[in-house]
């Protein structure tokens, strides 16, 4: 190995990459894990370039300072409290001027910041550093340490910038998807507000039809991405009474009065077109469907009526009686009884033993 890295250009070297960097390069996007992603990268530099070690080290939200995301070492946990001013130490110097640097002997270098193998206990010899940079904006820099045979060259520089350039990616995608999550999380809290406010009784309806549709399809096994379209469909079938008060949505849907059979319609239309919810709007727009097929609006029959939509009818049947003043175990059991009642015709009998697993299992309600 260590022949291999000697001559960074040669092609038994261009293989090692090529393969490192497809296997990373393949993770971006079905890794949502950025420190697994970072510690590839980091293993992936100390193999390449022959290193004892590696660091990535990203800019603070202020732009003033650089600390450690990931570090190999048995103590570098030591590190992950600690920063770097930009500017100072070679790593510092890195993030200001936006240029690789390779030292080969740090005892020779005055910009060498010692503080970090003291914390460490680790002895930096040489280093190479390069710039993590997105968009002509600095994320961070990755280094490796201590070359194991001969000294770090430019050959080994264009190497680790190309890692550096698959690590910039991954933290800004990862940061994208941060925001993301984050604002849709608050869109969907004030659209449960609305729901809630959209008629009376609907007060902690959202949330609570949403866990009783999750518990069963839990019970059901359904899988993580089913999981997910279920709790949001539990949370805003009934999103289509906004429309009811609105004139102009109204108008956008084509009606000029609603009635109660409009509403999974209504609440499956608004929502249409948002990417996150796809697999929720049929669930919305069919909970209404009846197992024998005599519901609306498609008459859709037995199993092709969504598993989810069978779930969230159930659900929706369930809350109907608490809304009724039914509370305790008086609830489980009358709820129990109008479910089964219905097997066959009104609900999927499968899903009704769900239920009746999920009640057992909460004490005989929910």
């Amino acid at each position: 190995m260590a022949k291999t890295n000697a001559n960074p250009d040669g092609p038994a070297m261009n293989v090692d990459l090529a393969l490192e960097l497809f296997s990373i390069a393949g993770s971006l996007n079905s890794t949502p894990d950025l420190d697994f992603l970072l510690q590839k990268i980091g293993a992936a530099a100390e193999k390449l370039l022959d290193s004892e070690a590696s660091a990535i080290m990203l800019v603070t939200d202020d732009k003033k300072h650089l600390f450690f995301r990931v570090a190999s070492g048995e103590k570098a946990k030591a590190l992950r409290t600690m920063t770097l001013p930009i500017g100072q130490g070679i790593a510092g110097w890195v993030a200001q001027n936006r240029q690789p640097q390779t030292v080969n002997d740090t005892k020779s270098d005055p910009r060498f910041a010692g503080k970090f193998d003291k914390a460490s206990g680790f002895t930096t010899r040489s280093l190479l550093c390069v710039p993590m940079m997105f968009r002509g904006e600095l994320v961070g820099v990755v280094e490796v340490l201590n070359k194991r045979e001969g000294g770090y060259g430019e050959g080994h520089v264009g190497l680790l910038s190309s890692l550096a350039n698959l690590a910039s990616v991954a933290i800004v995608n990862t940061k994208i998807m941060a925001e993301q999550k984050n604002f849709f999380s608050h869109v969907l809290e004030l659209l449960t507000a609305s729901i809630e406010t959209s008629r009376p009784g609907l007060e902690n309806y959202p949330i609570r039809a949403a866990k009783l549709a999750c518990a069963i399809g839990r019970a059901l096994e359904v899988d993580e991405y089913g999981y997910r379209m279920l709790y949001y469909a539990g949370v805003l079938h009934k999103i289509g009474y906004v429309a009811f008060k609105s004139p102009r949505l109204l108008a956008d849907l084509g009606v000029t009065n609603a009635s109660e059979e409009m509403l999974p319609a209504f609440s499956a239309r608004m929502l249409e077109g948002i990417k996150m919810l796809d697999g929720a709007v049929p669930v919305i727009r069919h909970h209404k469907e009846r197992y024998d097929g005599t519901g609306y609006p498609g008459k859709l029959k037995g199993e092709d009526i969504p598993l989810g939509a069978r779930i969230l009818g159930l659900v929706v049947k369930m809350e109907e009686l608490r809304s009724a003043g039914l509370r305790g175990e008086a609830l489980g059991v009358q709820a129990l009884k109008e479910a089964r009642d219905g097997a066959g015709t009104r609900y999927d009998p499968k899903v009704i033993e769900a239920f009746a697993a999920v009640l057992e299992s909460q004490g005989g309600t929910w």
